[in-house]
Parts: structure tokens; sequence; C-alpha cells
């Protein structure tokens, strides 16, 4: 076994139904449970799977799953509560390539009763993951024509599938490309299993609290107490053993001793106590958990996780608030905070439970209320994944508010994000930008995680990041509140010129632009605004300005088509207090029938944002700060933008040989292995650095242009092939090499602008001397031309997968820092966005009258470099600096390449976390 199954046997899943089931291989001693799975198949049942009844069709069934590990072979089981309810194999008849057409035959088998459950088509999911890792490319399978589930169990996985009738029989043939129908597919399946899951959570019909105390300071008593105050709709219970009633609530000694099951249990009991509990509520039939109590140790935490898994429980927690789903016709809050949530459309999931007060209270405030809340807490099950799915489907949720400080699955849940988020806005607090956050966060989670990944996650799945909880309120409020503007050209209004100033100041810093006005839009608007109006952009409209004015003002700006947005900055002035005009009446006079966004800037504001109340029924968000509006404004146009764009796809690339490449890697590490070879700085777990012969054919593999060059490892092998290379131009450049080199200039290993013999055989001889012991060989090649000196690289991330970065090389990269990234596998988009988002980009486009570089060229070698990475999950970095890039073209001139011995891991398998 050569996927993730071999380092966890056991893997949890969600069937159709939201049941959770345990799928792992096939062991010897699952010998006498297999065997009686297919005795207890109704007769029918074993027709369709075995093409005919005999007694004997259980034991040899059993005997070929059950048999020692051998090549070419899977046997997966599906087990609920340790019991059998589905097999599905592949065989390759021995080969453990999967043969001469990459194939093997697949079988599947479900319990009786247990159809029409997901359990068939998940096995096949896992079973393609494994073949695929084997290098598997296609499956067979043999089925009766009748046999209408299992067609449409292979018709519907999203693979090509074809049939061939032959007689009462069907040959279906499988192809295991995995692309973005299939994933799509697999998503799909996997959304109606999680928000099945999630529905005891969320839409409990009974709820119990055990550990609801008489202490009025308990937590238990607390979360009760929001329950029935809160009008939670259905069933209630208390269990304390001591009590008959908590807060008028029935009490029971125990989860057992309840009159019917809950579904969803709150726990707040002693950390000691909480794995008890929780393997109670499994053995009681409780299908969800929420754990408040924070302190557990490894041991009581991996026991809370096994009872869950064990037993089907979905769980929040440990360490958090609580849940709460405003619906009215539920009215569930299992939380401790100060007050009740305000229903309303956002949907709320943190992993602090201070951001979720701080959340709840703030959409409270504003009246955008909540339409449910998780607080996440340690996040041993329930994610921020989860949940996006749920706001997805339940008919409630227009605005995905997130504060996440680790992710378990960043690519499923990058897929996730990317499919919400151009249904409803996803909005999160990117939390741990610095050394000191990230410190906080791996203290509070044990699972930090780095910026620039985090940010690429975020660019790429269309996550508008803010970066403080009150940063995320205002832009709430304006996205909930406004439609988005179609790009970043702003008008400003003012009734005092000081603070339009500071509004176009805002507005430049936060990238937004301020258009000047057109001749006629200039004669327009000073046709309704009073004497000594200035119609420039800020629009000074003076104090003497009036409600009627500055109402006709904004609505011819809005109708404006070189303006998006419109800005309005009032002041309180003593004029308008004298004459009755309500400015603020202007803005909010009818947001209706303007199509064009519309914002206040209040500056005597006591809170930094308010929604005012329009006189149509909408609101109007209005700001106390310029530089809140001006932000929430570009954070509404950034996601214009990115919803503007079309959807990216990866570019199939022609002259890549995948396969050849991973024996490159594979030869590597096992060579590595045997020598047991420690390169400088490292051990033999840390990998090593390729060799530049080594490397090269890697790159070859992805067709990754490279500068000409020679290896040497004597001074007359050098001269020689200095000769060779003169060809080009007659001039040569000389780095020494040594395993575990990584800055040649630093080391002063490099000579360049080499001209004759003499000057070879002297540059070899001073490498030589000066790194006696060191160095094992040079490579030579021509001197390159003059160009722009780039930088392009991957870095593997344990949690994130590879990300791809880019930017200016050169000896300067790490102090400028002029860079970009984002994960791979890049979509054509992404690799725009990569080539356009450094500063550096201007000289790639021809600034300054410049031609442009071979921009085309580099979008293939970036695009290369990322399918490299996504092949290869043992690249643990690689670093092409400098690349050279010029009008005719783009080359390699140096290229580093580190390895690590990984398995590969398909982030994508239905699994539980």
């Amino acid at each position: 076994m050569t996927d993730d199954l071999l380092d966890r046997p056991t893997v949890h899943a969600l069937l159709a139904d939201g049941t959770t089931v345990c799928v792992r291989p096939a062991r010897p001693a699952d010998h006498e449970q297999l065997q009686g799975f297919y005795e207890e198949m109704s007769p029918e049942n074993l027709r369709l799977r075995f093409f005919g009844v005999s007694r004997r069709s259980a034991a040899m069934a059993a005997d070929r799953a059950c048999a020692p590990a051998r090549p070419g072979y899977r046997a997966l089981l599906a087990e609920v509560d340790g019991r059998v309810i589905g097999l599905a194999e592949y065989d390759t008849g021995g080969e453990t390539d999967g043969g001469e057409e990459g194939g093997a035959e697949i079988s599947i088998a479900v319990a009786d009763g247990l159809h029409h459950r997901g359990v068939g088509t998940l096995l096949v999911e896992h079973l393609v993951s494994a073949a695929r890792a084997e290098g598997i490319t296609v499956f067979t399978a043999d089925a009766l024509s009748e046999n209408h589930e299992v067609l449409r169990l292979f018709a519907d996985l999203g693979l090509t599938t074809s049939r061939r009738f032959e007689g009462p029989e069907v040959r279906c043939t499988i192809h295991l490309d995995q692309d973005d129908t299939y994933l799509s597919a697999v998503e799909a399946r996997g959304r109606a299993a999680d928000v099945a899951s999630l529905l005891p959570l969320l839409r409990p019909s009974a709820v119990a609290v055990v550990g609801a105390g008489r202490t009025p300071g308990s937590v238990g008593r607390a979360v009760l107490h929001h329950l029935r105050s809160g009008g939670f709709k259905h069933r209630l219970f208390a269990v304390n053993p001591g009590v008959d009633s908590v807060l008028g609530v029935p009490s029971h000694p125990s989860v057992a001793a309840l009159p019917m099951t809950p579904d969803l249990v709150v726990v707040a009991v002693p950390a000691t106590a909480v794995p008890a509990v929780a393997e109670e509520c499994g053995k009681s039939g409780v299908r969800a958990l929420v754990v408040v109590t924070a302190g557990l140790d490894h041991t009581r935490a991996q026991a809370l996780l096994t009872a869950c898994r064990t037993y089907g429980m979905r769980l929040v927690g440990p360490n958090c608030l609580g849940v709460s789903n405003t619906d009215p016709e539920l009215n569930l809050d299992a939380t401790f905070a100060a007050e009740h949530p305000r229903p309303g459309t956002a949907g709320v999931a943190v992993q602090s439970g201070g951001v979720g007060i701080a959340l709840l209270d703030g959409l409270s405030r504003l009246g955008i209320g909540v339409s449910s809340f998780a607080s996440l807490g340690d996040k041993f099950d329930v994610s921020g994944n989860d949940m996006l799915q749920w706001w997805e489907s339940d008919g409630r949720t227009d605005l995905a508010l997130l504060h996440l400080e680790s992710f378990g699955n960043p690519r499923a849940f990058s897929r996730t994000a990317r499919r919400v988020t151009r249904r409803i806005p996803v909005l999160t607090v990117d939390a741990g930008r610095t050394d000191a956050g990230r410190k906080a966060a791996a203290s509070h989670t044990a699972a930090a995680t780095r910026t620039m990944t985090r940010q690429a996650l975020f660019t790429q799945a269309g996550i508008t990041a803010t970066r403080s909880v009150g940063e995320l309120l205002e832009t709430a409020a304006l996205l909930h509140s406004q439609p988005l503007p179609e790009g970043p050209r702003v008008a400003v209004v003012t009734n005092a010129g000081g603070a339009g100033v500071l509004t176009a100041d805002a507005c430049a810093e936060a990238g937004l632009v301020l258009p000047p006005f057109t001749p006629a839009v200039i004669d327009d608007l000073l046709a309704v605004l009073p004497h000594g109006a200035a119609v420039g952009n800020p629009v000074d409209a003076t104090a003497a300005v009036s409600e009627e004015q500055l109402t006709e003002c904004v609505d011819r700006l809005t109708r404006c088509s070189g303006v998006d947005a419109v800005i309005v900055a009032l002041v309180p002035t003593a004029v308008a207090a004298a004459t009755g005009d309500d400015l603020v009446r202007a803005v909010t006079a009818a947001p209706g029938r303007r199509a064009r966004p519309v914002i206040a800037v209040r500056l005597e504001q006591d809170r930094s944002v308010r929604l005012l109340a329009a006189a149509d029924g909408g609101t109007i968000p209005s700001y106390a700060e310029p530089q809140a509006a001006a932000r929430a404004l570009a954070h509404a146009a950034k996601r214009a933008a990115w919803l503007a764009r079309p959807v990216g796809v990866v570019p199939a690339l022609t002259g890549v040989e995948s396969d050849r490449a991973r024996t490159v890697v594979a030869d590597h590490l096992s060579q590595l292995s045997l020598a047991r070879l420690r390169p400088a700085g490292g051990t033999l777990d840390d990998g090593g650095w390729l060799d530049p012969r080594t490397c090269a054919d890697l790159l070859a593999c992805y067709g990754i242009p490279q500068t000409p060059w020679a290896w040497a490892e004597t001074e007359d092998d050098a001269v020689l092939a200095a000769d060779r290379l003169r060809g080009f131009d007659g001039r040569v450049v000389m780095k020494a090499h040594w395993p575990g080199l990584l800055h040649k200039s630093q080391q002063r290993a490099v000579h360049l602008d080499l001209r004759g013999d003499a000057q070879v055989r002297a540059a070899f001889r001073d490498l030589e001397t000066r790194f006696a012991g060191l160095m094992t060989g040079v490579v030579l090649q021509p001197l390159a031309d003059r160009g722009t000196e780039l930088f392009a690289g991957v870095v593997q991330d344990e949690v994130f997968g590879p990300l791809v970065l880019f930017g200016l090389g050169g000896t300067a990269t790490e102090v400028l820092s002029d860079h970009a990234a984002r994960l791979a596998p890049l979509t054509d988009r992404d690799v725009h966005e990569l080539i356009t988002s450094p500063r550096c980009a201007p000289l790639l486009l021809g600034a300054n009258g410049n031609a442009p570089v071979d921009l085309e060229e580099l979008e293939r070698l970036l695009l290369r470099l990322s399918r490299m990475a996504a092949d290869l999950p043992q690249l643990a970095e690689a670093d092409f600096n400098p690349v050279l890039a010029t009008p005719g073209g783009i080359t390699v001139l140096d290229a580093r390449v580190r390895l690590l011995p990984r398995r590969p891991q398909d982030p994508y398998l239905r699994r539980l976390r």
C-alpha cells in the first residue's frame, strides 16, 4: 500500500444519510465476519454479486479478501458499529503497475437493506484514490445487465465510463482520470452527506445538557438557561444526578436514564469526566455533541474523538462557546454568550470564543443578525468547511463570517469556498499574520499556518480577508446592505472640504480611484448644487447645501457611467440645523432606485459602523472614519472583480513525462536511503538536494527550459566543457557544487565571464582550493544575455500542500522579498495573477518603453513548475533563481530541488478529520 491508507488504516467518512462509517483494509482476522457478511445476503443479492448462488461463494470471497497482502490487490471494508456493511476490491492480476494497460478488475458488495445509502460509492472512491497512487489508470467490472444499482453507481461516479454488452452481462470500463468533473461529483456527494450529518447538531429535536448544576456561575447552567430563555421549541433535558430539576428543566441522573434519546448533548463537565460522558452518549444513540469543556489532555482528547467516531456522533469543540440556530421554528441557543444572538442572515463560525462573542454582538447591533453560529474551539471534528456547506444549503444564510486559526484540509476547504463564495460573500479575519500572532495561534490551537499560504488560499478562493474583527464587521455591513460596485471608481461628496480631502486620501490608500468628471457631469452637478460649490472629485457641496440639493447630487452621481460608488462625507453644521435640513436623510432617501452603492461617512458618529434605515426599507452603511468606509468599499470592489473573472482551468501541458519523473524521484530517494547519506545541515529524514545532473533530468521531464550546461570534476574536464559551451558567445560561468550548497553567490562559489582556457583553469583551481573536502565538481554554463532576473519556486507546506512562488530574482531576491504565491495546481487565471501581482510586474509588461518579456513562455514555465509540484509530493522545495526573462524567451539559469521521502495523499478523498 502506497497511499494514505497505509499510514491511517482506519478512515472515517459519511454516508449519504449522514451516518459515520469506518473504511479500512480487510485483514486476515476479518475472515469469519466477512464470510458471515456474505452468508447473510439474500439469494438475489448473491446472484447479482457472483452471477449465481453457491454455498462456497461466501467462503471463497472471504478467503480472497483476507489472504495475506499481495501485489496488485486491495480490499476495503465499510463498517458501522463494528459490523461489516460493504466490501470493495480491485485486482490487477499480480501486476503492481496495473498490467500492460494499467487496469484492474473491481468488484463491490453491500449488505442487504443498506443499498441507496452510498456505501458502494464511498468504497469505490477510496479504491480509486488508492489505485491512482499505485499507477492504475483503469477499472473494469463485469455485471449482470439487470444489476441496475451497480451500473448506476459506475455511471454516477463522475468518471468516464463505457459499457459493452455481452449477452446477459455488461463489461464496464472506468477511466480513473481525476478531472474537475469527478471532483465536483465527489464534492456534491460529500456536501449532501455532510449536511445530513449536521442536522442533529443544528436542527435537533431534543437537547440535553450534561453538567447543568445548581451553581449560578457554572457553564452548564448558563447553557441550559440560554436554551430555556431563548425559547427552544423542542424537548429539553438536564443531566445531573443530584437534583430533580435545574431552572425548571427536568433533570435525570444520566444520559441513559433520559426518557428519550436526544439528538444533541452539550457536555459541560470537568475534563476528567468528558470521555466517559461521550462513551455513554454514543451507546445511548446520541448523534451530536457540543463539548464546551477545556483542558483535555492528549489521552482524554483521543478518547473523546474515538467515542465520536465509533458511535457516529458529530462533535463541536472541545473548548468552545457552543452553537446556535435562530430559525424561528427552532430557536436553538446552546451557548453561554452574554446575550441571545439576533435572528438574521449571517452565518458565523469561529475558533475563538472571544471573537465569537464580539461578532455576535456586532451583527446583532448592526441589525444583520445571525442565521446559525458555531464556536469550533479546538476543532476536533466540525470545521469551517462543514459550516460553509451548511450555510450553502440552509436557505437562510446570505453572508458567511469565519475566524479560523488553523486548517485541517485547506485544499478541500478552498474548493468548497470557491463554490460557496460565488453565491454568498465569505469573509474572514486573517489571523496570525505576524510572528507574534502565529505563535499565539499555535499555543492556542496547536496549529499555526504560514501567512503567504493562507493569503494565497483566500485570494484563490475569493474569500474576503480582513485584518481585524472591526474591519470584518465594517465590510459585512456594506456587503449586506449595498450592491457590489462594478469597479474601483469612487465619487466623494461632502459638505465640508476637509472631510472630503480625508476621504479622498483614504480611498487612494485603499487602492480605489477618484476619476475626474467629464464636462457634462460637471455641468449636471453645478445645475443642482448651491453657488460656490466645487465640482471636482471630491465634490465640495459647501455647508449651504440643502437636503434636496444633496439628494439630487447623489442621485445624479449614481447614474454617472464613470462612477462605481459614491461616498458622502458629512459633518454637522449650524447652517443645516438652522434650515431644518437633514443631510443624512439625503443619503438614505431612496437607495433602492440607486444602482450603485452609496456609503455615508459621519465624523461625529459614536460607533465605527452603523446601518441607517432608508426610506424604502433598505439600509445604508455609515462609518465614523473615512478609512473604514474606503477599506470596506475596496473589499467589495475586489469581490466584484473576482466574481467577474471567468473560472480558471488547469491547462493541459504537452511534453510532460510524469511517470519518468516519479522514477527519477524514487531512484534518488532509494539511493539516498541505501547509502545512508546525511546532507550538510540535515538528516536522512530530511531527504536531500538533487545533484545537478539529477535535477536537470527532473526538469527535463516537465519541459522546463534550462540554459546549456556541463558537469566537470577535474580541471581538464572543465576546460573541455568550456570549449564546447563557448560556441554560444565565447564566455562561460563556473559554479562550484557540493551537497548542501544553497547560496553560491554568498559563498563566493561562482566565477563569471571566463574567457580562454587559462581563466577556466585558474577559476577551477581557486574553487578547488577554497572548498577542499567539500566540492564534488563544477557546473559550467555560457554567460547569459542581459534580461530581467526572476525567481520561481515551490514550497511543499505540510498542511496546505504545494505553494508556487514567483517574483523578482537574483542576489537581492530575499532582501527585496518581492514575491507572490498561489497554491498548486495553478489555473490559467492563477498564473496570470501570479505574474501581475509582484511589484516588479511593470518590468515584465514593458515599462519605460522596453519590450515586454515573453509572457506566454513565462506562464508555461510556472504551469510546468506547478504540475511538477502537484505530481510529486516528495518535492519539498524547488528554487529557480535566477530565471532569465527576455522578449525572446525564458530560461532557468540555476535550479535547486530538495526531495523528502513522502507518500502521496489525496486531499479530495472523502473522510472526516
